[in-house]
Parts: structure tokens; C-alpha cells; sequence
């Protein structure tokens, strides 16, 4: 990598030179650099960030087809992260899985997924016409946690469908885990198809030698990550990367093109063009500093009794890393699910009596509280974390005894296709009572959320198991969201 070229900032140089020149706006947007902007949001935000607000001025390029300062600070991402091209998202990772399933499967097309794949792989499936093919990731009883799907169940996969034009899968898995991407990759190579990768919680992946390889260096032919969720961007902000002539460069332009806004955010450009020059410059050390904290934070809660952290003590098929960096805490020990546990600490903030601490988590789930420790924080957050939970084991586990019912997870419904994706969202739809649905065809995606991971999609009958855990999770503080009715008392199926 060459570091005096990663020096350079292409977008943020630009934007400088509009914002210092001055001049009557009689473009978009509205606001014109903040002066028509409500004085309430000026006042907190400050007049001068609402000036880099600006559209696609003589200078700062098109996104769609960039030749500028856009191609240019794309050209220095990919050398930073390891690909032959890079493309900048303003849609997030979002727009950047659906366009790897557009720019690789049309109509009727398989491609193979693991089933806790995130929502958005479920909306590129209907965009593109696709038949899913799912497999089941390996699942920890145990922990009550689902990792990577495994190289042999790839390999089965492709030899019952080995007409499948694609194969994705999700690296790391929201709670760190990472499977054995290289020898999936080794699998679907030798079936000339291209490896997909949902790297969206791994965009920090490869800046040290601590943190598992990123998913480009082992084999991956497409990545898409989610800079905004672990480095220093702007939230909404991601990259596409491609390190392989499996992937049609031009269909993934084009497919972006019909995801993404033709009115970008340059805020959103220059975060990106940011933290590229961040990570190419001072990744090492800065991860460095971010495994640190993170393992200060494992070893004091370790000591708390009644609290474990997520460890990987021996490798599996389906969990060959786990990034140091993401901290999940069991807490059923406390006689706490995780949802309460994070409903007391999330409400300690608000509490005068308690002051010193106040902790929100990245994702409660039933045992668990997950935590996303990055280049942003310190060792105060640290101290506050570590507080709250010596807290909360003190004064919150000893008035009741947590029994659990066996709740199977999303990955262990048994689920079966009665058409495709595509055909059930284009399908005619009515609304029917929860206790009405069971053997009808789901017209949406349903999920607890976070992370987004579907329990029915559209296409799929709807089995009383399936609404078993969607209910318990609900009962048990959970959310539900991607259907139109949260509460579940109503869900939206296809009219047969």
C-alpha cells in the first residue's frame, strides 16, 4: 500500500474548496448551505457542517459514473481494503447485498444461503427473481447461538443443485463469529461461480493481526461492508468491493445504479473517503488499541458472578474465528433474559440515583446482550460497562428464579418453499388473523429484530412452529419487524 498516496482525500478536498468559495446557491438542496435550514437544528448542529451539504457541483463527479474525485477515492479504498474495484454506498450494505444478488442471478436462478442470512439477501431474491436454496448455519444448543454454515454443507448443497450461480454467506455473524471462509470458497470455486459475502459487521477485518482475515484475503469474490458500523463513517455509509473475474463489473454498476440515490449525500461521500484514509494510515494501531479494551472488558466481566462472555475455546466447521472486538455477554445467570437486562441498563440512564453509568447494547437477544467495542470507544466506556453490570448483578437476581422455555431459533423452523420470493411479493395479498395463518403462504418477511434475521419469508407456508417462536420471542421482550403488523396479530399472506 502506498501511504503517501492514502494521505490524499479527494471528496473532503473538493467539498473544502466549494464551501470556501463564495457564492449565490441557486441549486439544491433547499436549505442552501444551511441558511434556509430550521434554526433549532442549525443551533445544535452548527451552520458550518449544513455548508458540505452539497449535490453533484461542477468538480465533485456523478456516483453512478464517476471519472473524478469519486473514482478516485474508490480507487484508494480498494487498495486500502484489497479489491481490484470498490464502489461507494449511500444506501448502506443494504443496497450493496441486493446488488451482488442482481449482478450475479436473474430469473429463476438458484443461489445458495445460509438461513440466518440477513433480511436485506431475502429483498435481493425477490428484486432478481431468485430461488433461494437455504442452508442451516451450525447451531450451539449450548449457547443458543447460530454461526456459519460449514463447508461440508456447502458442498452438499452444490451437488444436489450444481446449476446454482451463486453462493452467499454472512462473515462475520452479528456476534463475531466466523467460519471457514476459505475452504467454502475452495468449494464453490471448483463449481466456476462466484463467492458472495455479507461482511457487513467486518469492514475493520485484516487492520491487525488479532482480528480474523477479511473476507477478500480468503478467497471471497465480492464483500460488501458496512464502514459506518465498526470504522469512523457516517451511519447509511458502506462499500462494495470486488477481487475477482467471476463478477461482471458492469451488471454490479448497473445494479447499483438502480439501487442507489442519484441525489447522494456528499456528508455521507466524505465519511467514507474519512475512514479509508483513517484505516489505510493508523488501522494497525487503532485496532490494536480496540482488541485491548475489549479484552479488558471480557476479563473484568468474567469475574462478575453469574456473567460469562462469548469465548471460542476450540475452532468448529461452522466457527473457525471470533473478532476479539464483539463482546457478548450471557446473563442468564442473573435470572435475567437478555431483553430485561438491557431494558434495566438502558433505563439506568435515565435514573438520577445512578449517575455513574448508563449502558444501551447493540443487540439484546433471549440469553444474551451484545456488544459492538470500536475505534470510537474508551477505556471510560469500559469502566461505565463493567459498572453497570457489577450493578445489575448486585441488585437485579435475587427475587426470582429464570426459567426459560426451550425456544428452537430461526434457524431450526422447518420451513418449506411454496413459491418463489418474487411471485408471493407480486401476488395479491390479504391480512389474516394469527391464529388463521398456519398452512398460507407468507407474503412478507417476519423476523425478530435485530439482526434482521427471517423466520418466514415471502413464499414460504407459515407453520405453527415458526409462529411459536416468533410469539415466544415477543412474549419474552423481543421485537418483530420487516411485516406490517408488529404486534403479530395480524400477518399478510398470499391470496391462493
Amino acid at each position: 500500500m502506498n501511504r503517501s498516496n492514502q494521505c490524499q482525500t479527494p471528496i473532503i478536498d473538493a467539498l473544502e474548496a466549494w464551501v470556501s468559495t463564495n457564492h449565490a446557491a441557486f441549486y439544491t438542496p433547499g436549505h442552501k448551505r444551511g441558511v434556509g435550514m430550521n434554526s433549532s437544528l442549525v443551533d445544535r448542529w452548527g451552520a458550518d457542517v449544513l455548508k458540505w451539504d452539497l449535490p453533484e457541483l461542477p468538480g465533485l463527479d456523478n456516483l453512478h459514473a464517476p471519472t473524478g474525485i469519486i473514482a478516485a477515492a474508490q480507487a484508494l479504498a480498494a487498495e486500502t481494503f484489497g479489491a481490484q474495484q470498490t464502489w461507494f454506498l449511500v444506501n448502506g450494505s443494504t443496497a450493496g447485498v441486493i446488488a451482488a444478488i442482481l449482478a450475479t442471478c436473474g430469473m429463476g436462478d438458484k443461489i445458495i444461503l445460509p438461513r440466518n442470512i440477513h433480511s436485506s439477501a431475502i429483498a435481493g431474491v425477490i428484486h432478481a427473481g431468485a430461488v433461494p436454496i437455504f442452508i442451516e448455519p451450525e447451531y450451539d444448543r449450548e449457547l443458543d447461538l447460530a454461526h456459519s454454515i460449514t463447508p461440508a454443507a456447502v458442498k452438499f448443497a452444490l451437488e444436489q443443485h450444481p446449476d446454482t450461480k451463486a453462493v452467499m454467506v454472512v462473515y462475520p455473524t452479528y456476534y463475531g463469529a466466523c467460519g471457514d471462509l476459505a475452504a467454502i470458497a475452495e468449494i464453490v470455486h471448483s463449481y466456476q461461480i462466484p463467492l458472495l459475502v455479507d461482511e457487513a459487521h467486518g469492514a475493520h477485518l485484516g487492520f491487525h493481526a488479532d482480528l480474523p482475515p477479511a473476507a477478500l484475503s480468503v478467497g471471497a469474490d465480492l464483500a460488501v461492508q458496512s464502514t459506518h458500523k465498526l470504522l469512523g463513517a457516517l451511519t447509511q455509509s458502506a462499500m462494495l468491493h470486488v477481487n475477482s473475474p467471476r463478477i461482471d463489473i458492469e451488471r454490479v454498476s448497473r445494479a447499483l445504479r438502480l439501487l442507489q440515490t442519484t441525489s447522494p449525500s456528499y456528508l455521507l461521500l466524505a465519511s467514507l473517503d474519512a475512514a479509508r484514509q483513517q484505516m489505510a494510515l493508523h488501522g494497525e494501531e487503532l485496532m490494536a488499541k480496540t482488541i485491548e479494551l475489549a479484552r479488558i472488558a471480557r476479563e473484568r466481566i468474567e469475574r462478575i458472578d453469574g456473567l460469562s462472555t462469548l469465548k471460542l475455546d476450540a475452532p468448529t466447521p461452522g466457527w473457525k474465528y471470533l473478532d476479539p472486538t464483539r463482546l457478548t455477554v450471557t446473563v442468564t445467570g442473573l435470572n435475567l433474559t437478555g431483553f430485561e437486562a438491557d431494558e434495566i441498563l438502558t433505563e439506568s440512564a435515565r435514573l438520577p440515583q445512578h449517575p455513574g453509568f448508563s449502558i444501551v447494547a447493540e443487540l439484546p437477544s433471549v440469553r444474551h446482550l451484545t456488544f459492538i467495542i470500536s475505534l470510537g470507544n474508551t477505556l471510560a466506556d469500559i469502566d461505565r460497562l463493567v459498572a453497570g453490570f457489577t450493578e445489575l448483578a448486585s441488585n437485579y437476581n435475587r427475587y426470582r428464579q429464570l426459567n426459560l422455555t426451550s425456544i428452537e431459533p430461526p434457524t431450526n423452523i422447518i420451513t418449506q418453499m411454496a413459491i418463489t420470493p418474487r411471485q408471493a411479493d407480486r401476488s395479491h395479498h390479504i391480512s389474516v388473523p394469527f391464529d388463521r395463518a398456519v398452512g398460507k403462504i407468507s407474503a412478507e418477511s417476519i423476523c425478530p429484530y435485530p439482526p434482521g434475521i427471517p423466520v418466514l419469508i415471502p413464499g414460504e407456508i407459515i407453520t405453527t412452529v415458526a409462529l411459536t417462536y416468533l410469539q415466544k420471542i415477543i412474549d419474552l421482550g423481543g421485537e418483530i419487524a420487516g411485516c406490517s403488523d408488529p404486534t403479530l396479530a395480524t400477518l399478510r399472506v398470499v391470496v391462493e
